[in-house]
């Protein structure tokens, strides 16, 4: 058993059982998440409020056409999906990397007030200064969540370092804020906040492909930031102490660690609104699965995240029919109870 493993309050001191996994584990875990996620990929295309028969389906996909059928496929079904997974992505990546930087199995992006100030921004982008394009308002959600992921740093810490309690209340208490002047500021001019009705509940629904591309450079770098960082990200997790003697530079993982979570929060929000819960729940799955390593972790709540958010939103399509719940909604069904169970285990959330 490692050192990293043991150590309480790392980013691994959660995961039961074993601390090591092979490598034949882990890669045939994540060959198993990635045949889950393209099965939700397609059932994501297939599955609507109403039946379109898969050759139907097919022929859409590979063939120009038109039709009810052909449009539905092509011009939502599919955004939809890519959508989905391209937000997934950032959500699954963004939360793994909080909980590692903060060193708190508690934190997530929509916990901690990130997606809050990110949609504020975007929701001053659109009512005061007019903004309706993604490319315009999306320096606005980073913005919102940059400067909200350093205060809540600032408030979480005390003398003793960061408490995942007093994280977690700073985070809800921001949130609640931000989330609050929000609300006000779309009640004084309805009609111009009507884009941002379904959006500032989390969801997929409706968005174009040409949401994504102003995005996926963005994204990018903070893949390539994350990678950057994991390995430093793991020798943090024995205290900084122990990190400086192996050679970390913690102030220059710390700040790339944030610029790549400011990137991915603030992106995703930007495109399908503030969506919480992924970024809680993928990490702890990953971490069940392959250990406390942090770049096993990065890959594997890549994975996850999409899957999980596909399979959130397909359910929210079909269970009151023809009606659809914003993926945002079923996330946030799914996510209470886990946090509840995660808050009450100790070794998880050292309350």
């Amino acid at each position: 058993m490692t050192a990293l493993s043991v150590r309480r309050g790392g980013p691994g001191s959660e995961v039961p059982g074993p601390r090591r996994r092979l490598p034949g584990v882990r890669l045939l875990g994540l060959v198993v998440a990635l045949v889950a996620l393209a099965v939700l990929l397609v059932l994501s295309v297939m599955v609507g409020s109403t039946a379109i028969a898969p050759s139907v389906v097919w022929d859409a996909l590979v063939r120009s056409g038109s039709g009810i059928d052909w449009f539905a496929v092509r011009d939502y079904r599919l955004p939809r999906t890519v959508v989905g997974l391209v937000v997934g992505v950032a959500l699954g990546l963004s939360g793994a990397l909080i909980q590692a930087l903060t060193r708190n199995p508690l934190a997530d992006p929509g916990l901690l007030g990130v997606h809050a100030g990110a949609s504020f921004a975007v929701t001053v982008a659109v009512g005061l200064f007019g903004v309706r394009e993604v490319h315009g308002y999306l320096w606005f959600a980073f913005a919102g969540a940059l400067v909200v992921t350093l205060m809540v740093l600032a408030l979480g810490s005390t003398r003793q370092g960061s408490s995942p309690v007093f994280m977690v209340l700073a985070g809800l208490c921001v949130g609640a804020v931000l989330g609050g002047a929000r609300d006000a500021l779309q009640l004084t001019d309805p009609a111009a906040f009507d884009m941002l009705r379904t959006w500032s509940a989390g969801s997929t629904a409706g968005r174009p492909l040409e949401v994504v591309w102003p995005v996926l450079p963005f994204f990018a770098v903070a893949l390539v930031l994350a990678v950057a960082v994991s390995g430093s990200l793991n020798a943090m997790a024995l205290g900084d102490e122990t990190a400086v003697a192996q050679g970390v530079r913690l102030l220059r993982t710390r700040v790339l660690a944030i610029l790549a979570l400011t990137l991915l929060a603030g992106g995703a929000t930007a495109i399908a609104g503030p969506i919480a819960f992924v970024g809680l729940m993928v990490p702890h799955v990953a971490r069940w699965i392959v250990g406390p390593h942090q770049r096993w972790i990065f890959v594997y709540s890549a994975v996850l995240g999409p899957a999980l958010l596909l399979a959130s939103d397909i359910l929210g399509r079909v269970v009151i029919r023809p009606g659809e719940i914003p993926v945002g909604v079923v996330t946030a069904f799914v996510g209470a109870p886990v946090l509840i169970l995660l808050a009450r285990r100790r070794k998880a959330s050292g309350l």
